[in-house]
């Protein structure tokens, strides 16, 4: 029954290595296909493209070339997009190709390239995956460069990544171990790589799913007995896996065990049979001129002798020669895509470096302008403040001028008073006295001459009265109408409008009181009217102004029209007397309208807020 299985596997194998180079090359072409319809801008899509076929072609093991090609192109794309774990894929697809073509330094620097990506990454199973299959090429390049301790460290490493990985990876596990077994028989471990051999063979699992596994495993197994000096079981493990080569069509396991078969007979001294399997070696290898068949010419050029012997030997010094070119121009061209994928790094980094630099001359510019923008806010702030600060001082000072104004005004009223005092006490009350007393000697006498001198008296009564009357008058006169607020206007305005050669009229009311209104209010008015008056006679070029000041609804309406040239108020730039008086009403919450036409005079018009005290 287990016969029948175990052919059963074979047959499967066969028909499945049968089948896999045309699978693959249906791939390709199905993989050309797509790129050929996708968009070049598409990078993404394109770059996976590139590592599947890169992919393909290291797989069917006959274009190297190609699959270099697609896997550089994939690889760039990659590292361009900052896809790490697809860019260590790449790497590791090349890192491959590199030991396939004994470029074992390139390889070695790929490989671990690809390592030190990955761990960058978090971790995940397909993480530790191509981590373990990094770390199981370094131990095939440590181990063909005749370092067998770091072979069998990375091979070590290999197999503990897998183990734990999640999935179905038996081949892969047993893959390495054969590995790890052939470090060792290649470092004369044979003691340590003979137990691994024969626990892997005592897996009839693995000998029945996996048939090509086992034959690797089969063959260096014999050859590490033969090595060993445990030959009891040869050549008889030999010719089993001899016959299970033939059976899955395995030419590479094939070639090498007909090479052992021959090392052995040529020991035993059996030349027939050592020539037999060497010569079929050769025919085998043929197909390949690879180091297979500069094996095979080694030995024969052992085995043989005479003029055979040396035929073989040329042959075998030509091949190698010829080798040996191959391999150093493979791995001048690994070198120099190691060097154009260096100054691609380089470069990179320029332009990385480039765009920080931009970034931080970005930064210092905009902080600098933050700064810069800050400052002159500062200033602005700074001057606003000083500018508010002497417009108040200037307020205060002419709310001391109207104040002191107000004082000598009450001063003269006083003075005024004390004139009329004197003037009814000294001299029309004295002249009533007397009158009074003359009139009282008089009163009992009727004569003619009393009679006459009282008509006299009487006369004289009636010029005090006309006095008294004048006084009366006098006293009556608002002496101080025109004092106060509206006395400081009108002085303002006629001084103004004598140096600006200006003819006016000043109308106003009496309903205003102006002793309630705030000296805030107060100040600003006459400032705005004052720097109206200044307007007209720097701008206006006018003869005549009008001037009104009334009360309505509460609020005071300041208009000043004039007879000047006038202007275009949509396209006229307001100027700092007009911002001036803005900020003035702005101040007490008033408006400002100015009404403009050219060659039809100008007309500001102000409204505030009466805000009693």
């Amino acid at each position: 029954m287990k016969t029948k299985k175990f052919v059963l596997a074979f047959v499967i194998f066969v028909n499945y290595l049968n089948t896999q180079n045309e699978i693959f090359t249906r791939k390709i072409d199905s993989v050309k296909a797509i790129l050929s319809n996708k968009n070049a801008s598409d990078s993404l899509a394109v770059s996976r493209e590139y590592y599947v076929l890169g992919e393909l072609y290291r797989k069917t093991l006959t274009n190297n070339d190609s699959a270099y090609f697609y896997y550089q192109k994939a690889e760039k794309l990659f590292r361009q997009n900052n896809l790490q774990l697809e860019f260590a894929q790449a790497l590791f697809g090349i890192a491959v190709l590199q030991t396939n073509d004994k470029d074992y330094t390139g390889s070695e620097v790929t490989s671990i390239e690809a390592i030190s990506v990955l761990d960058k990454l978090t971790r995940t199973n397909e993480v530790d995956k191509y981590k373990a299959y990094l770390y199981n090429n370094l131990g095939i390049v440590f181990n063909e460069l005749g370092q067998f301790d770091e072979s069998v460290r990375y091979y070590q490493i290999a197999l503990d990544l897998k183990k734990s990985l999640e999935g179905d990876f038996r081949r892969s596990i047993a893959l390495s171990e054969n590995n790890l077994a052939f470090a060792y028989k290649n470092a004369g471990l044979y003691e340590s790589a003979i137990p691994i051999y024969e626990k892997m063979l005592a897996d009839k699992a693995l000998i029945e799913e996996y048939p090509d596994v086992h034959v690797l495993v089969l063959g260096n197994y014999a050859n590490t007995l033969y090595l060993s000096n445990k030959q009891e079981q040869l050549p008889t493990l030999y010719l089993k896996a001899l016959k299970i080569c033939d059976s899955i069509n395995d030419t590479y396991n094939s070639i090498i065990i007909n090479q052992h078969l021959a090392e052995f007979y040529n020991d035993k001294n059996k030349i027939d049979s050592a020539k037999y399997y060497a010569y079929k070696a050769k025919e085998m290898s043929e197909n390949y001129a690879n180091d297979d068949l500069l094996k095979s010419l080694l030995l024969l050029s052992k085995i043989e002798e005479g003029e055979k012997a040396a035929e073989h030997l040329k042959a075998y010094v030509k091949l190698s020669d010829s080798l040996q070119k191959a391999e150093r121009k493979i791995r001048n061209k690994s070198a120099r895509i190691r060097f154009e994928t260096q100054q691609i790094e380089q470069e990179n980094i320029r332009i990385a470096r480039e765009r920080m630099w931009l970034v931080i001359i970005s930064i210092i510019l905009l902080v600098a302008g933050v700064l810069i923008y800050i400052i002159i806010s500062q200033r602005a702030k700074n001057k606003e403040l000083k500018f508010a600060k002497q417009q108040q001082e200037a307020n205060e000072e002419i709310y001391n001028l109207m104040l002191g104004e107000h004082e000598k005004v009450e001063e003269a009223r006083a003075i005024e008073k004390q004139r009329i005092s004197q003037e009814l006490h000294d001299g029309v009350l004295g002249r009533l006295f007397g009158t009074r007393l003359s009139l009282d000697s008089l009163n009992m006498n009727n004569s003619d001459e009393a009679i006459k001198t009282r008509g006299q008296y009487i006369s004289e009564l009636k010029t005090i009265e006309e006095d008294i009357r004048k006084v009366s008058h006098e006293l009556n006169t608002d002496f101080i109408s025109g004092s106060g607020f509206i006395d400081i206007i009108k002085t303002m305005v006629e001084t103004q409008t004598a140096v600006y050669k200006l003819n006016y009229d000043l109308n106003y009311n009496d309903d205003i009181n102006w002793d309630a209104v705030s000296n805030k209010s107060k100040i600003h008015i006459y400032r705005i009217l004052q720097e109206s008056l200044h307007n007209i006679h720097k701008h206006a070029n006018a003869t005549y102004i009008i001037i009104s000041i009334k009360l309505e609804n509460n609020v005071i309406c300041l208009t000043v029209t004039d007879n000047g040239s006038g202007f275009d108020v949509s396209k006229s730039k307001a100027g700092i007397g007009l911002k001036n008086m803005n900020a003035r009403i702005k101040e007490v919450d008033g408006s400002i309208l100015v009404e403009s036409e050219k060659d039809k005079g100008t007309t500001v018009s102000i409204k505030v807020p009466t805000k009693y005290l």
